[in-house]
C-alpha cells in the first residue's frame, strides 16, 4: 500500500485495504507477487468456478435475507468514476480509490439498475452451472425482453447499459467478467517459445508458439480458466502495436533468432493480450514496447504499462508497470538520417492527445518522456513504425535488436 506521500491521485483521498462485501474474510486476495497490494479493489483475484459461484450465492442470499429481514436489499461497491481512481506511485499504476457507493432497490433513481445488476448477476451464474460461454453481446440478447406483457419497456434496451452493470458486477464481487464465462473478441496474435495447455469443451490442446506459421496464434480473450503457460523459452517478450510490422518480424522469424516472444495487441490491446502479456511477465520475462511515433502509438504503450482509467479495477492483474519502451521515438529521426525524409504531418488531434499525456503525472515525471511529447507539439510531425521499412524491410529487426542490445530504452 502506498503511503500517502507516494501517490499521486487523479482525485482524492489514498486507498486503503477494504474487505470483501460478500466472501469469506478468511478468502481474501493474497499477495501472491509480494508487492503487498492485497485488497479486492486493487488487485483482483484470479478466481476458479466454485469460488465466483460462492460469491454471486452470497450475493444472492444477502439481498434475501435482508428482504426476509424486512430490511431494504441493497449492496455497495467500490465507486468507478474517474474521481475515484488513483495513480500508485509505489506499485506504478492505476488503481480504484477508497470511495464506495451504495446499489439500493428501493429507490426510484436505482431501482431498474439494482434489477438490472441482479439478471446479470443470476445469468452469470447460469452460464457457470452450465460450463457455457457468451459474449457480452450474447449477455444482452439474454437479457433483451419486455418487464411484462401490458408494460412497454425492456429490461434492457441498449447493450452499453449491460457492459457497465458487467463492469460494475466484477468490481462489487472482485471477479473478473472472463470468470462469469463471458468473452469478448479475440485481438492479439503471437508467436515465439512458448507453451500453452488450453483445456477447452472437453479437449485438450498444446499449443507451440514456435509453430504457428504466417498466422501466429490468436489470443482468446481468456487466457486464465482452462489455460496454463507450460513451457516458456524466452529471453524477453517483445509487444509490437501494429499487425503488419508483428508480420514482418514473424517473417524473418524474428522470434526464433533473438529467442523471444513476440505478441501484437493490434493497436489497443484487448483484456485477454494485456492479461497474457502481464503472466508472461510474472515468469521474469522482462517486456518490451514497439510502437509508432505519435500520441496514440506511446498511449497504447501506457495503457499496457499502467493500466487503464476505465479497467482501473482491474489493477495488478492486466498492468505491466515493469514494461519498458524501444521506441520509435522522435530522437531516432535525428538519429537515423533516412527517416528524416519520412515523417508525416501531425493532425490537431495528435497534438491534442499530446498535450493530454503531457498532463498525466504518471507521465510527466519521466524527464524522456516530456521532451518527447514536446517535440511532437514543436515540430508537428510524427512517425509510423512502418517507416523503418523504408531504407529494407529487415531494418526492422535491427533497428530493434539494437535498441534492446544497448540498453537504449524508456520507462
Amino acid at each position: 500500500m502506498a503511503k500517502k506521500s507516494e501517490k499521486t491521485n487523479i482525485a482524492e483521498e489514498a486507498p486503503r485495504a477494504v474487505a470483501h462485501p460478500f466472501g469469506d474474510e478468511s478468502k481474501k486476495p493474497k499477495d501472491r507477487a509480494g508487492d503487498g497490494v492485497s485488497t479486492p479493489v486493487s488487485r483482483m483475484e484470479l478466481l476458479g468456478e466454485k469460488e465466483t459461484l460462492e460469491r454471486l450465492r452470497n450475493l444472492g442470499k444477502k439481498l434475501a435475507d435482508e428482504v426476509i429481514r424486512g430490511e431494504e436489499p441493497k449492496f455497495d461497491l467500490p465507486l468507478r468514476s474517474r474521481s475515484n481512481i488513483v495513480y500508485d506511485e509505489g506499485m506504478k499504476f492505476l488503481r480504484i480509490g477508497e470511495k464506495r457507493e451504495e446499489r439500493r432497490f428501493v429507490s426510484v433513481g436505482q431501482a431498474k439498475k439494482f434489477m438490472q445488476t441482479i439478471a446479470i448477476a443470476n445469468k452469470a451464474k447460469k452460464f457457470i452451472s452450465e460450463d457455457l460461454h457468451t459474449s457480452i453481446r450474447g449477455l444482452y440478447y439474454q437479457l433483451k425482453f419486455t418487464l411484462g406483457e401490458d408494460i412497454d419497456e425492456e429490461l434492457f434496451s441498449e447493450q452499453s447499459e449491460s457492459n457497465e452493470l458487467i463492469e460494475d458486477l466484477e468490481v462489487a464481487l472482485s471477479v473478473k467478467r472472463e470468470d462469469f464465462n463471458l468473452t469478448t473478441d479475440r485481438k492479439g496474435v503471437v508467436a515465439g517459445r512458448l507453451k500453452i495447455r488450453d483445456n477447452f469443451a472437453g479437449e485438450e490442446t498444446l499449443i507451440d508458439g514456435t509453430k504457428m506459421g504466417r498466422s501466429g496464434w490468436m489470443v482468446p480473450s481468456d487466457v486464465d480458466n482452462g489455460m496454463e503457460l507450460v513451457d516458456v523459452d524466452a529471453k524477453y517478450v517483445l509487444v509490437v502495436e501494429k499487425d503488419a510490422l508483428w508480420q514482418r518480424l514473424n517473417e524473418d522469424q524474428f522470434w526464433r533468432k533473438e529467442n523471444c516472444i513476440i505478441i501484437t495487441p493490434k493497436g489497443q490491446a484487448s483484456r485477454g493480450t494485456r492479461r497474457l502479456i502481464r503472466k508472461l511477465a510474472d515468469k521474469g520475462l522482462p517486456v518490451y514496447a514497439f510502437t509508432d511515433c505519435d500520441a496514440w502509438g506511446w498511449y497504447i504503450y501506457w495503457t499496457i504499462k499502467t493500466g487503464s482509467m476505465n479497467l482501473a479495477y482491474l489493477g495488478r492483474n492486466f498492468a505491466i508497470p515493469e514494461m519498458r519502451f524501444i521506441g520509435v521515438t522522435m530522437k531516432d529521426i535525428e538519429d537515423y538520417a533516412f527517416l528524416q525524409k519520412l515523417t508525416i504531418n501531425a493532425k490537431e488531434v495528435d497534438l491534442k492527445r499530446a498535450e493530454e499525456m503531457l498532463s498525466y503525472p504518471w507521465i510527466s515525471t519521466h524527464k524522456r518522456w516530456v521532451e518527447e511529447l514536446k517535440r511532437v507539439l514543436k515540430t508537428k510531425k510524427k512517425l509510423e513504425q512502418d517507416a523503418l521499412q523504408g531504407q529494407k524491410l529487415t531494418f526492422v529487426g535491427d533497428y530493434v535488436r539494437k535498441k534492446i542490445g544497448e540498453g537504449d530504452l524508456m520507462p
